[in-house]
């Protein structure tokens, strides 16, 4: 049958009046997995934070999923690390970091055999190392600290959950790990040589926005972080209640999701707004590093375009709001 255009251009006022004006909103789709520090998201909802919001949080099992979901489209935002986010805008996936959720502050580390007591005892080892660019960052920056290169020593690499069992069965001298397998593997008389304290500031997960929905959809992104400050002010308060409710999602012990938070700073606004926010953020230096890195170990073929990747917009209007 066909139909009058007349019929058609109502058809369309109706559907912009609906997406534009009070009627229906699509929601903020944010993807996230299930590391400790992303929980401050999911625990925003538990508390109602989103109650009647367009947003609406999608749980993953891997950060693979996350990143295959926001390339397709399927998510609008999600939980990455820096390195994720930078291999993401390289295959052409337009995003802006819009505030940083947790600063590594000893959950990534380099772990030992008891007989390695410095970092020159490095030389000729054989290192354990997941084949991704927070791997590569975390040794770069070991080898560095001890006046070392790559070509010193033996990588090996291997995936995150093969780690304990290479080491213990002496497969490899040392591992470059995170929690909760840092304290698997501390059990297993590995001790830390060199961790994430020594390098504050530089491993850093983000919560990613696509640049097409920060220009429609900004008032949805408040709303997101909006929840996330409410969660970590939650947590800071009352810090036994937030955790058993973050915890069962996580898929870790109590007292593993705690050593996991133990090695983690959760940054408020104002370390946001020094992170993101204006020319002397100290995230950028970070990011240049990074995509260093990830293209002298072939994890990039060309360089990232990164200008307008931080986005401080966010963190300017909740310090104001405070």
């Amino acid at each position: 049958m066909r139909v009058p255009a007349s019929w058609l251009l109502g058809i369309v006022g109706i559907c912009l009046l609906a997406a534009c004006g009070g009627g229906y909103e699509a929601p903020l789709r944010v993807g996230v997995n299930n590391w400790p520090g992303y929980g401050t998201l999911l625990y925003a909802r538990d508390l109602g934070a989103y109650d009647g919001a367009p947003v609406r949080l999608v749980e993953l099992a891997s950060s693979t999923q996350v990143m295959d979901a926001l390339k397709v489209g399927k998510l609008d935002a999600a939980g990455l690390t820096l390195d994720e986010v930078l291999k993401l805008v390289h295959d052409g996936v337009p995003l802006s970091i819009v505030w940083a959720m947790d600063v590594s502050a000893g959950a990534d580390a380099l772990l030992v055999r008891p007989e390695i007591t410095q970092l020159s005892d490095l030389v000729g080892k054989r290192i354990g190392v997941e084949q991704t660019a927070l791997g590569a960052y975390m040794l770069d920056a070991a080898l560095r600290a001890g006046g070392l290169k790559a070509w010193d020593v033996d990588v090996v690499p291997m995936p995150i959950d093969e780690h304990v069992d290479a080491f213990l069965q002496r497969k490899v001298d040392a591992v470059v790990s995170f929690e909760p397998v840092i304290q698997q593997l501390r059990s297993a008389d590995a001790r830390v040589l060199f961790d994430s304290r020594s390098i504050p500031g530089e491993i850093v997960d983000v919560l990613a926005v696509r640049r097409d929905v920060l220009e429609c959809c900004e008032d949805r992104v408040r709303r997101l972080l909006k929840g996330q400050i409410e969660a970590m002010r939650r947590l800071r308060e009352t810090p036994q209640h937030a955790i058993a409710a973050m915890t069962p999602r996580s898929g870790l012990t109590e007292d593993e999701f705690q050593a996991a938070l133990d090695g983690l700073i959760i940054p408020d606004v104002e370390a946001n707004a020094a992170l993101l926010d204006g020319a002397s953020a100290s995230l950028g230096a970070t990011v240049e590093r990074l995509a260093d890195i990830m293209l002298e170990r072939g994890l990039l073929v060309r360089p990232p375009e990164v200008s307008g990747l931080l986005d401080g917009r966010f963190v300017r209007i909740e310090g104001r709001a405070r």
